[in-house]
């Protein structure tokens, strides 16, 4: 595996080099083997800061 070439497999959950599975099935690349073990976990974070942003919030301010 190259430096910065580690990809996360959504279909085996295991990380894996350029030589794995097609892209479709992969997150990343990430530049070490830790961040992309932790792609997942990293997902479900932006996910959440996402749904929390008020600046991309489609719910109307109650009228409290």
């Amino acid at each position: 595996m190259s430096d910065g070439q580690f990809f996360f497999c959504l279909k085996h959950h295991t990380v894996e080099g350029e030589d794995g599975c097609k892209a479709a099935d992969r997150l990343g690349p990430y530049a070490t083997h830790g961040e992309a073990e932790r792609a997942l976990e990293k997902v479900q974070e932006r996910n959440e800061s996402w749904d929390n942003d008020p600046d991309w919030n489609d719910t109307p301010p109650s009228k409290d």
